[in-house]
């Protein structure tokens, strides 16, 4: 509970800060460079979404022996994407959501919450990529970056993070099952055997590289394709920025968004990064902003209509399980 109120005060503030930075840059200046997208625009932003969506969806599917419905993970890949970006739950909730919907889809749970743990493993593995890449096209363009460095440190930390993530998921029911059998707790050893399941189910996946190659470049590549988005929605507010500067500000974006993980919907960090980044590239203060908005409106606008259609499948199955 604690935790939930903590997570609710933080968006808040972010929320907070967020007003802030509109009237610090000009509210009518963010206003009209975001109305500049358009519904022509925002068509294309909306089509482009459901686009990364699929890849996404295929990414999870290429992880998951016996290659189950394809539409069932990319539906569930939506439906994790969009309870991150529009319910107050921070991106761990989503997770939950999308292994939820996969179990609904006929996947059995150990094996969609042990899918879902390796997708995120390489998700964030690709993104460290996806980032350092931002980081060296700007230190191409700016070699004298003073933040570099930090930056780098920052990278390689979060990859001995996720290898150490990795490990823990091979023997993490080591670490309940002992406490569990010393202090004689009942809660702990089922937890125990509900991780002793999905530890198997892990070790199924990970038994195959050739599915994490697959994965990670399908992964590496929805990357790329959220950077030409994110371009996109530049272009559509007037900013004359090229698509290698583009891709880059998405890299380092997504690198501060992961450090907020906490926040439910990156509420002020994101504003304050897309300022901080893009100033680096050229990018207005102003138009920054803009661009933050309209890709919560983006998220929104996708994202509410699937929150919606999977609440209706969630209350049909209910209803049909219900004694008469």
């Amino acid at each position: 509970m604690r935790a939930g109120k903590l997570s609710i005060a933080a968006a808040l503030l972010g929320l907070a800060a967020s007003i802030a930075l509109i009237r610090w840059f000009g509210f009518h200046r963010v206003l009209a460079a975001a109305l500049a997208v358009g519904w022509r625009g925002g068509s294309v932003l909306i089509l482009w979404q459901g686009v990364l969506y699929v890849v996404l969806g295929v990414a999870w599917w290429a992880l998951v022996p016996g290659r189950p419905r394809l539409r069932v993970l990319v539906w569930a890949r939506a439906v994790r994407d969009a309870a991150a970006n529009c319910l107050p739950f921070s991106v761990v909730g989503g997770l939950v959501f999308g292994a939820r919907t996969a179990t609904t889809g006929g996947l059995a749970w150990p094996m969609a919450s042990a899918s879902a743990l390796a997708d995120v493993t390489l998700e964030f593995l690709t993104q460290l990529i996806f980032a350092a890449g931002g980081l060296a096209l700007l230190m191409a363009e700016r070699p004298d970056l003073p933040l570099a460095l930090p930056i780098w440190a920052g990278i390689g930390i979060g990859l001995i993070g996720a290898l150490a993530f990795i490990a823990l998921q091979r023997g993490s029911a080591g670490l309940v099952r002992r406490p569990a059998r010393r202090f004689g707790m009942p809660w702990l050893t089922t937890l125990a055997a509900r991780i002793l399941l999905m530890r198997e189910e892990l070790r199924q996946i990970y038994a195959t590289p050739l599915r994490f190659i697959v994965s990670s470049a399908l992964h590496l590549a929805g990357w790329i394709i959220n950077g030409v988005g994110g371009w996109f929605i530049m272009r559509f507010t007037g900013a004359t920025i090229g698509l290698p500067a583009a891709l880059a500000i998405e890299g380092l974006l997504q690198l501060m968004l992961t450090a907020a993980f906490a926040i439910p919907g990156f509420a002020g960090v994101q504003e304050a990064a897309y300022v901080g980044i893009g100033g680096l590239f050229g990018l207005m203060p102003d138009t920054a902003i803009a661009v933050s908005l309209v890709r919560r409106v983006r998220d929104v606008v996708v994202g509410v209509p699937i929150l919606i259609a999977w609440q209706i499948a969630e209350a049909r199955r209910f209803e049909s399980r219900r004694p008469t």
